[in-house]
């Protein structure tokens, strides 16, 4: 009965996120609570609430037990559309806030700060409702367990499920005591990954299958997948680029790139100032949420980079160079670091807060910004039923390709990419004028090293110095600043100050990054220190049990649970990634543990691959890795630089590069040095062909089967 109870409460849930609120610093206060003493850009956004927040501390949670008060937890992050909006509803409310503070002890969290204690909550919501999303709000027992919990909830659906808790907790309280352990239970399993008993095998079969499988929701005219909204998942793509790729299988490569076309010309992306939003609304990849989130636009960066190894696009240059336009502009700060995102929603010329308002466009003032240059502007960017979305707003896209285009219009493409880069520069500079969306800056590790990839790989493939210069200010940020010299990485930067213990996630994504980081510099320090930092997870992270890696430290507070992430997202999973990296470290430093140990954490998980292919992609990319060749680049001597630029114009995914310009005790360079030639060794595992000194020869090498 309590569990029908539950689930009715929260019917209303809704899977939602983007972002706003009205800037509340041009205002005077009339309630300040605890969260003023926060860093959190979203934190302080609710200090103002009558409601008394407190941050997640021990004393907070020692209140709670003090008091026997139920926790209200109230989960989202700065660009969460509908977190401002139950904020304003209801948390703003002075009658909300007394129901709220007579009752609960209140505890405001950063899911981009504390993704331990946001992946916990998620799951209890998702057991409860089959659904999750932002905002999240959960009703725990003093202790922490989870009784009841849902999304976004409308004022009067919020008060009344706080009522009728509070009510069963005075009356019944057994019974929150009898379903939180029966949730809690539900929770710990959720995680749990089981050694798989089967013989250790990976076959080019389980790909074929799962890609099989995943093929059957492809949207081969819009890409993507066949349903609405749809989320750019680049770790998605860039797994079907490369298996395309390698497996020769056109139909599925032309599938990627009109994916890859269609996310870039749709108005997921901005084409006046750079970057992308977080996902469409919309089939056609047109409205978006219109928050820019840092993950999305590193990732996209390296998968866009990528498909222009393999189609020499030159749309897909600009894609690159445009969006890390935007990060040097609008994402970075002077120490090389990358802040978090950009708000969907900022004020009108009338004073009104809207989603979008800042990026979309009214044609009168498009016809007035262009002048004769508007017929033509219509028609690439559609300001018409095709780019129209609401309130006469237009949210430009596009339709075919410039070639196609200035065909049609008889142009040589030369002129039309003048005319475009001034129509970009004019609606960029009325655009600074209007009010800017609000900025989350604070640092995350994890997300700024995968920029730190994304500005690795854009070098590895454009060449271009000012996108090792970012890479490197970057790497040197998070060496100075985040790692610390036992290998131990903290999480977030703010203020010039480190705090919280770093994540699975942190180090996962900082040691795929300085591993990339080496192949484009030949730095040894980059590798030493993704050694430094693996051996360090293992210490604090490994499961002995599961044969996996917890996302939390034992040096940090216990939870509910001890979460093991193992299934690919927006961003891939902790797990993945880790494992990905052990298996490339294993060649570096001729470390067969490191091996076993990525081969064993990837058959754990095979049994899952199959039925959900698109959960497990990053581990499908590592199985690609066992079940094809893959190669040993090496290149050692005085011309290594300019011969490990040449080798990485062309796209070979299965491969690592190594190289020294000297004599260096690597594994993988050792007694290969000479002082008359260059040579570049071709090896699988460590064997390795007879060595050639011309590029061309090392490719007749790659390319022999």
């Amino acid at each position: 009965m309590l569990v029908r109870f539950f689930l009715a409460a929260i019917c209303l849930g809704i899977l939602v996120s983007c972002n706003s609120q009205k800037d509340t610093t041009m205002e005077k206060h009339e309630f300040t609570n605890d969260l003023i003493h926060e860093t959190s850009p979203y934190l302080l956004q609710h200090a103002h609430n009558p409601v008394n927040w407190k941050a997640w501390h021990p004393e907070t949670l020692n209140e709670a037990k003090e008091k026997k008060k139920l926790l209200l937890i109230s989960v989202g992050y700065a660009a969460c559309h509908w977190c401002h909006v139950m904020e304003h509803e209801s948390f703003e409310d002075s009658t909300v806030a007394a129901v709220m503070n007579t009752n609960f002890v209140n505890i405001k969290i950063d899911r981009e700060e504390r993704p331990d204690i946001d992946q916990v909550y998620m799951s209890a919501v998702q057991l409860m409702t089959g659904r999750g999303g932002w905002p999240l709000n959960v009703i725990a027992l003093p202790d922490g367990r989870p009784v009841w919990g849902g999304t976004y909830f409308p004022k009067d659906e919020w008060m009344g499920a706080l009522k009728q808790i509070q009510k069963i907790y005075e009356d019944n309280p057994a019974k929150l005591e009898e379903y939180a352990t029966k949730l809690t239970e539900g929770i710990q399993s959720v995680s749990l990954v089981k050694p798989n008993p089967n013989t250790l095998i990976f076959e080019k079969d389980t790909i074929e299958n799962a890609v099989a499988n995943w093929a059957k929701k492809f949207d081969y005219k819009k890409g993507g997948l066949d349903y609405a909204p749809k989320f750019m998942m680049p770790n998605n793509y860039h797994f079907l680029l490369r298996y395309a790729h390698q497996s020769a299988n056109e139909k599925l490569k032309e599938y990627v790139i009109t994916t890859l076309n269609q996310i870039s010309y749709g108005g997921v992306y901005d084409h006046v100032g750079g970057g992308f939003a977080r996902y469409s609304t919309d089939e056609k990849w047109h409205v978006p949420h219109f928050e820019k989130m840092l993950y999305d636009n590193a990732q996209l960066v390296s998968l866009y980079s990528d498909a222009y190894l393999i189609t020499k696009n030159d749309w897909y240059k600009q894609v690159v160079y445009e969006t890390l336009d935007f990060v040097a502009r609008e994402l970075t700060n002077d120490e090389g670091a990358f802040y978090s995102s950009l708000d969907a929603d900022s004020l009108t010329p009338s004073g009104k807060l809207e989603e979008g308002a800042f990026y979309v466009w009214q044609k009168p003032a498009l016809e007035t910004a262009l002048g004769e240059d508007f017929p033509l502007f219509k028609d690439y960017y559609n300001i018409n039923t095709y780019g129209l979305w609401e309130h006469n707003n237009y949210v430009l896209i596009r339709k075919e390709s410039d070639a196609n285009f200035v065909e049609k219009h008889e142009m040589e493409m030369d002129a039309f990419l003048q005319k475009q880069k001034k129509w970009k520069q004019l609606l960029l500079g009325i655009r600074s004028k209007r009010e800017r969306p609000r900025l989350d800056d604070k640092t995350l590790t994890s997300w700024n090293a995968l920029m730190l990839k994304g500005y690795a790989d854009a070098y590895r493939v454009f060449d271009n110095a000012k996108f090792l210069k970012a890479a490197l200010a970057n790497a040197e940020f998070i060496k100075t600043k985040q790692l610390k010299g036992s290998g131990q990485l903290m999480h977030n930067y703010k203020n010039g100050k480190s705090t919280i213990n770093g994540y699975l996630e942190d180090y996962a994504a900082t040691i795929e990054a300085f591993i990339a980081l080496y192949q484009v510099t030949f730095d040894q320090q980059w590798l030493d220190l993704s050694k430094k930092m693996i051996d360090y997870v293992h210490t604090h992270f490994y499961d002995s049990a599961s044969e996996m890696y917890f996302f939390t430290s034992d040096e940090d507070a216990a939870l509910v649970t001890r979460n093991i992430e193992s299934s690919d997202n927006v961003i891939p999973a902790s797990n993945s990634i880790m494992a990905k990296n052990l298996y490339h470290l294993s060649h570096y430093y001729s470390n067969k543990d490191y091996l076993v140990r990525s081969r064993k954490m990837l058959h754990n998980i095979q049994t899952n691959i199959t039925e959900y292919p698109s959960g497990y992609s990053n581990w499908l990319d590592l199985m690609l890795n066992f079940t094809d060749d893959f190669y040993e680049v090496v290149i050692i001597g005085a011309a290594a630089e300019e011969k490990r630029v040449a080798v990485q114009q062309k796209y070979y995914p299965n491969k690592i590069m190594a190289g020294s310009a000297t004599a260096s005790t690597q594994p993988l360079l050792l007694n290969r040095f000479s002082d008359t030639d260059t040579h570049i060794f071709i090896c699988v595992n460590n064997a390795c062909k007879y060595p050639v000194t011309e590029v061309s020869e090392a490719f007749n090498l790659l390319n022999e089967k």
